[in-house]
């Protein structure tokens, strides 16, 4: 499959590149630096990606990037950006709309804030005390219901570099809604208590870089479960719920 990944030099665009080139994808890369992902990935894989140099703002050659590609990573910027952030993704999303040739299938980075809590009609980012930076994810999120698009966005909590588990664990995956037990009485909280019973509990959403990227590759088909979905990840464990 051909894969195109935008961001390619960030902690999670350069983890795509390198499980892609795996798992035997034909991987493209977009980058601003050629020299920093040329470090991160070693002389070997590097020979092994197409990348392209340029301005991830510049429609054109965003377009002319995406030909004949199955599916594109946008691992590009961060909520912190502000405006720009949206812009990025705004462009790409618009770019893969009117390049014919591209596939349709999108995978768009998110945050955990984005996932419906059960039991409520809210999300993390709409509750007090939430940054607002994140809801520029929100921004993209409507942005992506807008589009004809094959799309999923995925949620996570905080990524890490690894599992913490020392024992193994098993991923567990939800569309839509937070991917931990949450008990049903939440629906009687205040939003601040809500947010504060969130606050306590987000160490449970932590997961590791790896299994986030593996998530996304291991669904590209077009029209899979994931299609216009909101994904979260977090390992099952033995907490209870009270």
């Amino acid at each position: 499959m051909n894969i195109i990944v935008f961001g390619a030099t960030g902690n999670t665009g350069k983890r795509v590149l390198a499980q892609g080139i795996k798992m035997g994808h034909t991987m493209t890369a977009y980058v601003r630096n050629s020299e920093k992902l040329y470090d991160q990935l070693g002389e070997h894989s590097a020979k092994q990606v197409k990348v392209i140099v340029d301005d991830i703002m510049d429609p054109v050659s965003v377009c002319e990037a995406l030909a004949h590609q199955d599916a594109a990573i946008i691992a590009a910027g961060h909520a912190g950006q502000g405006e720009e952030f949206v812009r990025i993704v705004d462009n790409i999303i618009s770019q893969c709309e009117l390049e014919p040739s591209f596939s349709g299938r999108v995978w768009v980075m998110g945050g955990a804030g984005l996932l419906d809590i059960p039991y409520t009609d809210l999300m993390g980012n709409h509750l007090p005390g939430f940054p607002p930076e994140y809801k520029n994810h929100n921004l993209n999120y409507e942005r992506l219901q807008r589009t004809g698009l094959d799309w999923s966005m995925m949620c996570p909590g905080t990524m890490l570099d690894s599992r913490e588990h020392p024992d193994p664990v098993q991923l567990h995956v939800t569309t839509d809604i937070l991917p931990v037990p949450v008990p049903e009485t939440i629906k009687e909280y205040s939003e601040a208590e809500i947010a504060g019973h969130l606050f306590s509990r987000f160490q449970e959403l932590n997961v590791a870089y790896d299994d986030v990227v593996m998530c996304m590759l291991d669904h590209l088909e077009l029209g899979g479960a994931f299609k216009g979905k909101r994904v979260g990840l977090a390992y099952q464990t033995k907490i209870s719920v009270r």
